[in-house]
């Protein structure tokens, strides 16, 4: 989220500096767990980003928060953000399958080189850094064709790391699509959001957490009284109750309980 302006001393902390967008470099930056089991999606913990924060610190943070769940992890989407070496290595440490786009870096060699025929296949590659030194992992190549589609021909690549996914090579790229339902989830957070021009990190986290509070209860709400079974699945009528009708409702009621003003009177004298 933009953050303009010079951050107070209290404020420095929790601002992200990343690549401009809406006209600033510095960001209020926040990291989510979320789940997918049986078709149900919602979102599980929450962490502010702070600059000092490193890329596997906020991981095992956030796989902490949700360790008194007991979830087993089938495998762990992770956005290209995360494609580097502590956190590659880390997650092997951890033996927790994961799947996360690879960095296409280079002119010829680099991960680059691994775009290549005319076919999909699976390799291994080693990472290095400087700072981190090296990792190796097992990366697949997708190799599909555009056929025309947004007018666009000719043959296109996608390359993930990949760490004990028990997949075929060719529903690689449609399972790792999944995770941007997690996109979805931020979009929804936004028409949730309480807005506000309070700089306060505390106050803006706690906006923020609040708004995918309100989408989980939604999606409770739609599974477990807008929903019937049929035949071996589950019917879902989220169309006769949308997250903006609910939205609404709580308006109403903070309407009710806090009144709303109707009228507004010039000062005296």
């Amino acid at each position: 989220m933009p953050y303009y302006g010079e951050p107070s001393p209290s404020e420095a902390p929790y601002i992200y500096r990343s690549q401009a967008k809406s006209g600033t470099c510095s960001f209020y930056a926040y990291a989510t767990v979320y789940v997918i089991k049986k078709n149900k999606r919602v979102t599980l913990a929450i962490k502010a980003v702070q600059q000092q924060n490193t890329k596997a610190a906020i991981i095992t943070y956030l796989l902490a928060l949700i360790e008194p769940l007991n979830l087993t992890i089938e495998r762990l989407y992770l956005d290209r953000e995360f494609f580097c070496v502590p956190v590659i290595r880390w997650l092997q440490a951890l033996d927790i399958p994961f799947e996360m786009p690879v960095i296409v870096r280079g002119k010829h060699g680099g991960t680059r080189q691994l775009i290549r025929g005319r076919r999909s296949y699976k390799t291994t590659y080693t990472l290095n850094s400087d700072k981190y030194g090296s990792v190796t992992f097992q990366v697949w190549i997708v190799c599909t064709y555009k056929k025309g589609k947004r007018r666009a021909h000719g043959r296109e690549f996608f390359v993930y790391a990949v760490y004990k996914v028990k997949l075929s090579l060719h529903s690689i790229h449609d399972d790792y699509r999944l995770r941007f339902g997690i996109e979805s989830s931020y979009r929804m957070k936004n028409q949730c959001r309480i807005k506000t021009t309070i700089k306060n990190p505390t106050i803006r986290f706690l906006f923020v957490a609040l708004a995918f509070l309100i989408i989980n209860v939604w999606i409770y709400l739609v599974w477990h009284y807008l929903s019937r079974l049929k035949k071996s699945s589950r019917q879902v009528f989220s169309h006769l109750f949308t997250l903006k009708q609910m939205l609404e409702f709580l308006r109403q009621a903070v309407d009710r309980n806090y009144g709303v003003a109707c009228e507004v009177y010039l000062p005296s004298g």
